[in-house]
């Protein structure tokens, strides 16, 4: 990387690190329990769970849990465990996007399936997600486990429903809004519910809780699909256009639908279904014409505005002040 991409790059790392500070230590014991629970005696093994790690994200998911669990009350020995298990889903999901959207780069490293094969990256995100179950097994109660459950099937799902509107340009900005509240807001709506429920909060606020990690989830799509056709690899570190060569439509490809008049639209389509992959380049001319881009992201911000007015009902804390600024991160980033 270059030297402005790294210092950006550690710019952000830095601004997460100051909102994730009511529960750095916490964290911290979420990455021992991430590194103990994945070690393999087996050196294959090994190396596929590391290069996984370093893969990894920012730590957001399990943030949420102990920075929800801490705004509705104490964090008790359950919330770091939860914590690791769905940030091990998420990592597992991540492995598997790679492989359905071909993608050769995340983090500025290899992917997985670039690196090795399909065949390495299923079996990894397979056993990321076992390990997840494994972790949360042995706590007192099944909730943490049945909630996990339920939200990897919500999320397959909508992963599912998202291959099966490949190439439907058709397809209303409605039916966008509910395959991604599958496939990303659940598991943010699940890390919510998690740190509200294991905090001892009431059911009507573990309910908030969970709406405000949809909200942001859903945020946080809409602007990771934005970035998927605007952004700079380089910046982002990881393969970009991957929507486009899928033929997934996306919010800011609706909405350009949506306002193109017949003519337009046709050439759109036509470009977009043309055989071989479509760059995107061959949309940033209509993408800059039109108000899709800008559509998207006040979409966005409109859902976080959303997810924090679910904050009022918690008192005032380091914590949901923490929150609050996660959702404007979440919008924010990389634009």
């Amino acid at each position: 990387m270059s030297h402005g991409i790294t210092s950006e790059a550690e710019r952000r790392s830095e601004r997460l690190r100051s909102l994730y500070a009511p529960v750095l230590d916490e964290l911290e014991e979420v990455e021992s329990l991430l590194w103990r629970n994945v070690h393999s005696d087996y050196p294959f093994v090994a190396r596929l769970t590391r290069h996984g790690f370093r893969l990894g994200g920012k730590r957001l998911r399990p943030a949420l849990v102990l920075l929800t669990g801490k705004a509705c009350g104490k964090l008790g020995p359950e919330h770091p465990v939860a914590a690791a298990a769905v940030e091990l889903v998420h990592m597992a999901t991540l492995v598997h996007d790679d492989v359905l959207d071909e993608a050769t780069l995340r983090r500025h490293l290899a992917t997985v399936n670039a690196q090795w094969d399909n065949e390495a990256s299923v079996l990894l995100g397979d056993y990321l997600f076992t390990v997840a179950i494994c972790l949360v097994s042995p706590l007192e109660s099944n909730f943490a486990c049945r909630l996990i459950g339920q939200a990897s099937r919500v999320m397959c799902e909508g992963e599912m429903q998202q291959v099966g509107s490949r190439g439907n340009y058709e397809l209303t900005e409605e039916e966008y809004l509910r395959i991604i509240a599958g496939k990303t807001a659940e598991l943010f709506a699940c890390c919510c519910r998690l740190g509200a429920h294991y905090a001892g909060a009431e059911p009507p606020v573990q309910e908030t809780m969970a709406r405000f990690g949809q909200q942001i989830g859903i945020a946080f799509q809409i602007i990771d699909d934005v970035l998927d056709l605007l952004g700079d690899e380089a910046m982002t570190g990881k393969s970009l256009g991957t929507d486009l060569a899928k033929q997934k439509p996306t919010l800011p490809l609706i909405r350009l639908l949506d306002q193109a008049d017949p003519e337009q639209r046709e050439r759109i389509v036509e470009a977009l279904s043309a055989d071989g992959q479509p760059h995107r380049d061959v949309l940033r001319p209509w993408l800059e014409q039109s108000d899709a881009v800008d559509y998207a992201k006040q979409r966005a911000r409109a859902f976080t505005q959303r997810a924090v007015r679910q904050l009022s009902l918690l008192p005032p804390s380091p914590s949901r002040e923490a929150l609050e600024h996660i959702a404007e991160f979440v919008v924010d980033r990389d634009l």
